[in-house]
């Protein structure tokens, strides 16, 4: 299998979908969709249907976890990884639970982001 190339980032915060894009174009992501919220980020997903997504856990209008949710519903195959600055042990078993791929930390250093999450597309996509 290739290398995912369609991304969706679901984040609340223009800085860290910014950043998180940075990362994602890093890693050889090629389209990458932006969502400011949870709802908006479902309505993205149902359009373009990306390999990948990045979701925040705490936004407005629709939280991350209902989201993840929603989107498993709509495709059982979707690979989406939460992630948030908090990582409570109830919202990481609460996204295991609802189908999340990984829980991922924000405030990680950039480079263990980076290599956490192509670790990640390795281990899904066989490279």
């Amino acid at each position: 299998m290739s290398r995912p190339i369609t991304a969706l980032i679901v984040d609340d915060e223009a800085h860290l979908r910014a950043y998180l894009k940075l990362i994602l174009k890093q890693l050889g992501f090629e389209r990458i969709y932006e969502a400011a919220n949870g709802q908006e980020g479902i309505d993205l997903y149902k359009r373009w249907k990306p390999e990948f997504v990045l979701m925040d856990v705490n936004m407005p209008v629709k939280e991350g976890l209902e989201a993840l949710k929603e989107i498993v519903e709509f495709d059982e195959e979707a690979i989406v990884v939460m992630a948030s600055s908090v990582a409570s042990r109830q919202a990481v078993e609460t996204s295991v639970e609802y189908g999340a791929s990984y829980y991922l930390r924000k405030d990680m250093k950039k480079e263990i982001v980076v290599e956490t999450i192509n670790h990640l597309i390795e281990e899904i996509w066989g490279e």
